[in-house]
């Protein structure tokens, strides 16, 4: 049998990361990120980055591979991690992709086919000053179908869609589909009750704290603006406002726990759509023994 992808998802906080380093340290194995900020050097600790201890212990991939200032596209990721896959699986090694970011897994998963357009800054900022109403009455011209996926006030998908048709000269529904690969995938899914998650939620927005996440906030928007646009992320956008006078250390703190919860709750929604997902109880005390025997077979 091809060595498997083993996928590790769910929410944010679910213990993903803690749970796949038992399992790829058991297997002698590796792992590959699916987080959409973890690529980003400098963004460390409201990001969740693993360890420099957790880096020793197992190998990951897809951390820190993108400069603050640039923006590596879903198709430019999607590139990568089969480039690392294709390379582990050369040497029969399993390969894990853990993390939350759903369209990261989904273009792995299901082999999406990304039109491998980079953005187009002067593009987007006409279009954004023609303003999305007009913005979406051109994409219905130019592309009816892409229309029936897009929700008339999705901007960002909006502009995607005339970027890329202006760029290739052909409408995005007609360069999109899936080609999954070849190789066995298993994915798995951590969840919990909500009121457990809230609780690990608010724990770990506290321990972010203490490992000193305003500091690095804080040079993060001297270094290199605070206009950066991940800086108006989860986590950051949250402290900024703090560092800034808007809004007191215990409000920045609760505003982050709230804010989290809700992008949980979004996480959970994707996710749950999934019926490939074999979902495990994160609080069961032999949640390492229950992720082991659905590996196995596909070992």
């Amino acid at each position: 049998m091809a060595a498997p992808l083993i996928v590790i998802c769910g929410a944010t906080a679910t213990g993903k990361s803690g749970l796949a380093l038992k399992l790829a340290e058991k297997l002698d194995t590796v792992i590959l990120s699916a987080d959409s900020r973890q690529i980003y050097k400098e963004f460390d600790i409201g990001t969740a980055k693993p360890s420099a201890a957790e880096l020793e212990q197992v190998p990951h991939y897809l951390i820190d591979i993108c400069e603050p200032t640039e923006t590596l596209t879903l198709a430019e990721y999607q590139a990568q991690a089969q480039a690392l896959i294709a390379q582990f699986h050369a040497g029969d090694k399993p390969v894990f992709l853990v993390g939350g970011t759903g369209l990261y897994i989904k273009a792995i998963t299901k082999g999406l086919k990304i039109p491998r357009v980079s953005p187009q800054a002067n593009l987007r900022q006409q279009l954004t000053e023609l303003g999305q109403i007009h913005s979406y009455k051109l994409l219905q011209q130019v592309d009816p179908t892409a229309c029936e996926k897009i929700h008339p006030n999705d901007q960002v998908r909006t502009l995607r869609a005339l970027e890329v048709f202006y760029v290739t000269g052909a409408p995005i529904s007609q360069q999109q589909g899936e080609n999954p690969p070849s190789y066995p995938i298993l994915e798995i899914g951590l969840d919990c009750n909500p009121d457990h998650l809230d609780e690990r939620i608010r724990q770990r927005t506290h321990q972010m704290v203490d490992q000193g996440l305003v500091a690095e906030v804080e040079r993060l928007g001297q270094k290199y603006g605070w206009d950066l646009p991940l800086l108006n992320t989860l986590g950051y956008a949250e402290f900024r406002d703090y560092i800034q006078g808007r809004d007191t250390l215990a409000g920045a703190i609760a505003n982050t726990a709230l804010h989290t919860r809700q992008f949980a709750k979004r996480q959970r929604t994707w996710f749950r759509a999934n019926s490939d997902i074999h979902w495990l109880d994160n609080t069961a005390p032999d949640l390492l023994d229950q992720a082991l025997k659905l590996i196995s077979p596909v070992l």
